[in-house]
């Protein structure tokens, strides 16, 4: 049961498939402790929508859109709203749309054919830290990682210290931060300063940022 003190998950989605995106907005609207109160076209609506109000929690962003596509909207999406957690959600699965997204700073990526039952669980994950991705789409971003080359050793320019790579490791494993604050006996918060830090010194903004340039860069 939602208390008072909960607060209401603001969710935005930007579809232009004009069924589809109802029939998410009615599922968001359906589920405790979540509102999509922005439901957009366009890349570009959205962004105009910014400044008259409280800003997302979530984006819900599909790929192939009228105008701006959603993979190069996301830089703007995350100066717009730093703290928002921005979901891919979208019917392409193809590995080179998969890695360019998390790459530019996408907090998950979900396949439509995943089912719009699954809306609800992925934004949970998303508010809690967690990298939603249909299974599919997990197992191409790991074989596409396992392929890169590079001759370079493990970087240290990034001055990481012992603690953030270890907290840096378990995110990589998929690991939350609350399961990672039990797993080295910290406390959460604890957690949140050093990934705070690792975002800093590897000039990334979100965990999914943070592991993709990790295992490129052979940080860890």
């Amino acid at each position: 049961m939602t208390t008072s003190n909960e607060k209401t998950i603001r969710v935005w989605l930007v579809e232009d498939n004009a069924m589809f995106s109802m029939s998410v907005q009615r599922v968001v609207n359906s589920l405790q402790g979540m509102v999509c109160d922005g439901n957009f076209s366009s890349v570009e609506a959205a962004f105009a929508a910014f400044g008259r109000g409280t800003p997302p929690d979530v984006i819900l962003l599909d790929v192939q859109l009228p105008g701006m596509d959603g993979i190069e909207a996301l830089a703007t999406l995350r100066q717009l709203a730093p703290d928002a957690r921005v979901v891919i959600l979208t019917v392409f699965d193809d590995a080179d749309k998969i890695f360019r997204a998390v790459c530019a700073g996408a907090s998950g990526y979900v396949l439509k054919s995943a089912g719009i039952d699954q809306i609800g669980q992925t934004i949970e994950q998303a508010m809690s830290g967690g990298a939603p991705m249909t299974p599919g789409v997990a197992r191409k971003v790991l074989d596409a990682f396992a392929k890169l080359e590079t001759s370079q050793e493990c970087h240290d320019d990034y001055d990481l210290t012992l603690r953030e790579r270890e907290i840096l490791r378990l995110m990589a494993d998929g690991l939350l931060k609350k399961e990672i604050a039990d797993r080295l006996d910290l406390s959460v918060h604890t957690v949140s300063t050093h990934l705070r830090r690792v975002y800093g010194k590897l000039h990334v903004q979100t965990n999914t940022g943070a592991v993709a340039k990790a295992l490129r860069e052979k940080i860890i």
